[in-house]
């Protein structure tokens, strides 16, 4: 499953995710990932969370992030979330946001295929999401 937490930038969507992630880390039974575009919220996650910092690698295009995430998952069968902080920076979105639909299908492809659960931040208003991601909103700020 794909949630998002959307909002404009500032807007405490990172503050959100980090509670959720640590609140979740007590329950879970598998590893948990932590994308992130630096380490800078590495002292405020819970150390049983693996903190991966985008920016140390060459990723130019969103199709090479999924790759990317594809390459995480294999590595570790056991993941049961992963929370990416900054989606539209780490996916290399940011200046293609006609491309964030497929993205996302593409993430909850991979979702459905490996158990994974991805909760998504995402710099944008809800109302100017695409329909078909309407209902992957958990929280919108």
């Amino acid at each position: 499953m794909v949630q998002l937490i959307v909002g404009e930038k500032g807007k405490g969507k990172t503050k959100y995710i980090l509670d959720k992630v640590n609140n979740t880390v007590k329950e879970a039974e598998g590893s948990i990932v932590y994308l992130d575009k630096s380490a800078k919220h590495m002292l405020e996650l819970n150390n049983k969370i693996r903190l991966i910092d985008v920016s140390a690698y060459p990723l130019r295009n969103s199709d090479e992030f999924v790759g990317f995430i594809c390459g995480i998952i294999s590595q570790n069968r056991d993941i049961e979330q992963m929370y990416l902080d900054g989606f539209l920076k780490l996916s290399r979105l940011d200046e293609n946001l006609s491309q964030i639909p497929e993205c996302v299908s593409q993430l909850d492809a991979i979702s459905a295929k490996y158990g994974v659960d991805f909760i998504i931040s995402l710099s944008m208003n809800k109302d100017d999401l695409a329909d078909d991601l309407q209902d992957k909103v958990l929280l919108a700020l």
